[in-house]
């Protein structure tokens, strides 16, 4: 049985159009995209008509909001962050890093929104760790990254007293972020999964000695009180989020910055003479971590470089990959965000 030409031609309209509706850069107007020797495959999860019009021609009225996965509660800086960026997405929280990241992988949700880097605290490993993929995760790509200014309030229950706190929860990152100020006012620390979390956990435990660390204004629907404004231990503290999805990289006309993955060849300089050759390609290397490759005392290197934008710019320090590296895998570009 034949296809009808005119059919085919507007499914494929609708398609393209739904695509451009639904652009990944954070409600942003469209734009096409410009690959850079890779290629997505079927195009993002999220970009799905509601319906389409009975007839089979024109364009679908609705689109079926963006499903946004963050790691935490409403309330907490990554619900923060996630609701700036997708200000109409379908937020979906959880409880841990692993579950956020199986559901992006498993197309329970379309973008995941999370933390990988505090002014303060440095790199969130369990998310960087994530990121490469391995023998039995896909790996996932960045599309977006994101500030967020890190204010930590201390929350109590009704009629509670600082000089009566006893104990403080929070997520560990934010526990590490005031250290030396719980210690001081003479608090224990407690890690739980979520910032927001813990102001719950509070609320409904009911002890006027334990606090919760928290995002200002967290507590408000839980009627607690703020006990202290300002708990850190440094006072520019500031986290980095990216917003993921699975697929190969792409990179935009204005995309300025990459994040890559570099394994060296194991010969004595060959980290340094990356580093140089990057440099000398006009790469500007924010930010170098090591970690572990998946063999025992094997390591490989996240490295994050500015560059001239798009996919010349990109192609210029990247291609071909210096020479002393054994591996280089892009997790992806994008535009830096402003500091």
């Amino acid at each position: 049985m034949g296809v009808d030409p005119s059919t085919v031609a507007a499914q494929s309209f609708l398609q393209i159009s739904a695509a451009r509706m639904s652009d990944v850069r954070m409600g942003h107007p469209p734009r096409p995209k410009a690959r850079s020797g890779h290629r997505s495959p079927n195009g993002p999860a999220a970009q799905r008509p509601a319906a389409s019009p009975a007839s089979g021609g024109g364009l679908p009225t609705t689109l079926h909001p963006m499903r946004i996965g963050f790691q935490g509660e409403t309330h907490s800086y990554s619900y923060r962050a996630a609701s700036e960026l997708f200000p109409t997405g379908e937020f979906v929280g959880f409880a841990s890093f692993a579950a956020a990241f199986d559901a992006l992988e498993h197309d329970a949700i379309d973008r995941l929104v999370v933390p990988v880097e505090n002014s303060t605290t440095g790199s969130v490993l369990p998310v960087l760790d994530r990121l490469p993929g391995d023998e039995r995760h896909v790996r996932f790509s960045i599309l977006a990254e994101h500030l967020v200014e890190v204010r930590h309030t201390l929350h109590g229950l009704q009629g509670a007293v600082l000089a009566d706190i006893r104990e403080v929860r929070s997520h560990p990152q934010a526990l590490a972020q005031a250290e030396y100020a719980l210690l001081e006012l003479g608090i224990e620390a407690v890690p739980t999964h979520d910032t927001a979390g813990a102001v719950r956990q509070v609320a409904e435990g009911g002890d006027p000695t334990v606090g919760a660390l928290a995002p200002p204004g967290a507590g408000e629907a839980f009627g607690l009180d703020v006990l202290l404004d300002n708990v850190l231990d440094r006072d520019h503290n500031t986290t980095r989020f990216v917003v993921l999805h699975v697929g190969e990289p792409e990179v935009d006309a204005d995309d300025d910055k990459t994040t890559i993955v570099v394994t060296g060849s194991h010969t004595p300089g060959s980290l340094a003479l990356i580093l140089t050759e990057l440099g000398l390609r006009g790469a500007n290397l924010t930010r170098i971590e090591s970690r572990p490759a998946g063999v025992a005392w094997n390591y490989r290197f996240f490295i994050d470089l500015v560059h001239e934008p798009g996919p010349v710019g990109l192609d210029k320090v990247l291609d071909p990959p210096p020479a002393n590296a054994a591996a280089v895998l892009n997790l992806g570009s994008y535009k830096a965000a402003a500091i």
